[in-house]
């Protein structure tokens, strides 16, 4: 279903968000909730040659990868009537155009209980993409990870932030791959005396 339709229907439009746009949307929107989608796992599998690396040394971010047996957390935006072209030409610009993601509707479940489930908007980069990395080990990914930085910043910032983003809200979830790629990150810099694992406010202040 596209964005026009959903509006048509609904009256407003949910985007949700499961990388970057947990902590940094930058466009309008009325509210926001936490919560999750089904049948999908949020892995490290998508290069990003722009924001957080460059064509030489591409980063590497998050896109889903359809799993049945997998959730995955982040925040749904309600974006309304007034606000809807001009975050949809924004995040169209952010995610399609310099990302190389397409877009899916997919059903939100909000944490909080006295919420129903509802239809968003997600970006997803498939293995179509000729920015796509695919598969690779925690440390492969950490590594390079450690050695990437973009026109916004380094590629440690965006998983610090992530990693950070599910204590704080989703603290109950045990995201094993993001939380391993972090533990092999924080333990490169460990090991080469660059940082220690506890200074991850460090790493956030870097750039």
């Amino acid at each position: 279903m596209k964005p026009r339709d959903i509006m048509k229907e609904k009256g407003n439009l949910w985007i949700f968000g499961y990388g970057s746009l947990v902590w940094k949307p930058n466009f309008a929107y009325k509210r926001s909730t936490v919560g999750f989608i089904k049948g999908y796992k949020r892995l490290f599998w998508h290069g990003d040659n722009f924001y957080r690396g460059d064509k030489e040394k591409p980063a590497r971010v998050a896109t889903l990868v359809k799993d049945q047996e997998s959730r995955t957390w982040g925040v749904a935006y309600e974006v309304t009537d007034s606000q809807t072209e001009e975050s949809l030409q924004y995040l169209h610009m952010r995610e399609v155009v310099m990302g190389g993601y397409i877009t899916e509707t997919v059903e939100f479940i909000p944490k909080d209980k006295g919420q129903g489930a509802l239809l968003a908007l997600v970006y997803i980069a498939t293995s179509d993409n000729p920015i796509f990395l695919g598969p690779a080990s925690d440390k492969e990914i950490a590594a390079q990870i450690a050695t990437c930085r973009g026109n916004t910043g380094h590629n440690i910032e965006y998983l610090v932030r992530l990693a950070e983003f599910m204590r704080l809200y989703c603290p109950e979830v045990e995201d094993e791959h993001l939380f391993s790629i972090e533990a092999a990150v924080l333990n490169i810099f460990h090991e080469s005396r660059g940082i220690e694992p506890t200074d991850q406010k460090s790493l956030l202040g870097a750039t």
